[in-house]
């Protein structure tokens, strides 16, 4: 299995949608990018520790390419708002794609340029694309939020 770590906004819509996805054998949101060790939701909250609202993945490689995942990865958010998503603001709504490899941030780095080229979207993408750090899996409760609420899963662009 290889992995991938998304922020695409409030991390409950981006884990919904990825679980959807063919080739995804396992996504838990969490915390990655910033300064503070193990920190909690309210602290991310703050928007003074740097992390992100992110997803990590597990895929099957050979159902679903990183290529793939980094397609529906823009199909499913606005990358081209700093810092927000919707209704939601702050440095820990930001897009960014933590890369686990050289490999995934050629492909990255290419998918984004190819999408600015084609002027995929009305402005240009503010993606972050940055080396994956710790990855600090959210409380329990944030975990498959949607499902344990009854809430539709949704795509969020």
């Amino acid at each position: 299995m290889a992995k991938a770590t998304f922020g695409a906004g409030c991390f409950w819509g981006v884990e919904s949608a990825f679980r959807q996805v063919e080739g995804v054998t396992d996504a838990a949101v969490g915390y990655m990018g910033g300064t503070l060790a193990s920190p909690t939701y309210e602290d991310v909250c703050t928007d003074r520790t740097g992390h992100a609202e992110v997803v990590q993945l597990h895929y099957d490689h050979m159902q679903i390419s990183y290529e793939g995942l980094l397609r529906v990865f823009f199909d499913i958010h606005d990358p081209t708002t700093l810092n927000r998503q919707g209704p939601d603001y702050g440095k820990q709504y930001r897009s960014v794609i933590f890369f686990h490899d050289a490999e995934q941030e050629r492909t990255a780095q290419k998918v984004k340029d190819e999408l600015d080229r084609a002027g995929r979207f009305p402005r240009k993408i503010v993606t972050q694309i940055v080396p994956a750090t710790d990855f600090w899996r959210a409380e329990e409760y944030h975990q498959r939020y949607f499902l344990k609420h009854g809430i539709a899963a949704c795509r969020t662009h």
